[in-house]
């Protein structure tokens, strides 16, 4: 109510701060003039901008929906979240529905399996980090689906054979887990192949380089931490580790722009002034810190410390274990979990931060690096 409340009092809150002429707003903007040479880059959930700086128009580039082969992978990715959809349904649920969510399903895993082939991959989606691995791809694939057409006609004939047992043993431990973790391997292997060529060749001083991730990315509650975020992760690898954290600024609530369309640059141009401030309007407070508290402990930012699970029995986990390598199981699978279970991972970035490291060390070359679940299974053709 009007009558509860200081005129002079809220006054002096606007002085500082909540109004447009406010001090505040004073040194964000002092500030995004003083950084408006340094460049910006702005992720979205399927698009980098980079802002060079002094009025120079932006470049794009497209990472993730409009990329070739993302989603025919996610779709035999999210086989093994499916199947346990349906066992879901059925036990937890008590859901009659499994049995039309079964049969559409069944028909959807035929359908791919008959379109699939070593010649759809190499000579029709044509992904060019895949190149060689073509027909494992493909015979992954049709491995996969036969395995899933099996289970689900099982499930299909006997309603009392699907359950979590059945789900482990009878699919999941039958080189699906490793499916999945191959799939998503895949696709980070791409969409980061592309991300570090492009970020290569535009010779950026990476301790002047401000980021912000910016809106959703994934579900409504995941990617806003650094060690959670694979387009963070995969700018940090871009950078060869050397952009400092304290200028990666994952921002969910920030304005986003669309996929442009026939290299339409004009809803990007127009964000960069908004955005500069945004980035500018964080590090101006940040920088209060020093000034205010000099004797104080400083905040340092860092990637925390990866459990490692051959350390000794460890039964809970609150970050991404460690991966010593391409056949550490373990680890991976722990991951597939803790993806689905933590609701700040993305379900695709299980093994972002490793497959970018093997790129980063083999001088991204896709050529080079081993994908496990892939290079490392035999997947029988024809089953």
């Amino acid at each position: 109510m009007p009558g509860n409340s200081s005129p002079e009092l809220v006054d002096l809150f606007t002085t500082y701060t909540a109004s447009a002429d406010s001090l505040g707003a004073h040194l964000t903007r002092t500030a995004t003039d003083r950084g408006a040479g340094d460049p910006l880059i702005v992720a979205t959930s399927a698009d980098f901008a980079l802002y060079p700086g002094n009025g120079k128009p932006p470049a794009v580039e497209g990472f993730r929906f409009s990329t070739k082969g993302f989603k025919e992978l996610a779709g035999i990715s999210h086989l093994g979240p499916a199947v346990a959809s349906l066992v879901g349904l059925k036990e937890k649920y008590d859901d009659d529905r499994w049995r039309t969510e079964a049969e559409r399903l069944l028909a959807q895993v035929e359908r791919a399996r008959a379109a699939n082939s070593g010649e759809l991959w190499r000579d029709t989606i044509a992904v060019e980090a895949y190149r060689g691995r073509e027909q494992a791809i493909a015979d992954m694939i049709d491995y996969s689906c036969a395995v899933t057409v099996r289970y689900l006609r099982a499930a299909l004939a006997d309603g009392t054979y699907l359950t979590g047992r059945t789900l482990r043993e009878e699919y999941l431990d039958l080189s699906i887990n490793e499916m999945m973790i191959a799939t998503f391997f895949l696709s980070t292997m791409d969409i980061s192949f592309r991300v570090l060529r492009w970020f290569g060749g535009q010779d950026l001083d990476w301790a002047r380089t401000m980021v912000l991730v910016a809106g959703r990315q994934g579900r409504v509650t995941s990617g806003v931490t650094w060690n959670t975020s694979s387009v963070a992760t995969m700018i940090h690898g871009a950078s060869r580790y050397q952009l400092p954290l304290e200028r990666l600024y994952l921002a969910p609530h920030a304005p986003t722009f669309t996929t442009p369309v026939d290299g339409d640059l004009s809803e990007i141009a127009g964000l960069e002034k908004t955005l500069r401030g945004i980035w500018f309007n964080v590090r101006a407070t940040v920088e209060l810190g020093g000034l205010m508290f000099p004797d104080s402990p400083g905040y340092a930012p860092s990637q925390l410390v990866s459990p490692d699970l051959t350390a000794g029995a460890i039964t809970e986990i609150s970050e991404m274990p460690v991966i010593h390598g391409p056949d550490d199981w373990p680890a991976m699978i722990t991951r597939l979990r803790m993806v689905l279970e933590d609701p700040r991972q993305l379900l695709s970035g299980c093994v972002t931060d490793y497959a970018v490291r093997q790129l980063v060390d083999t001088g991204n070359d896709p050529a080079k690096v081993v994908v496990p679940g892939l290079d490392n299974v035999t997947y029988p053709a024809g089953r």
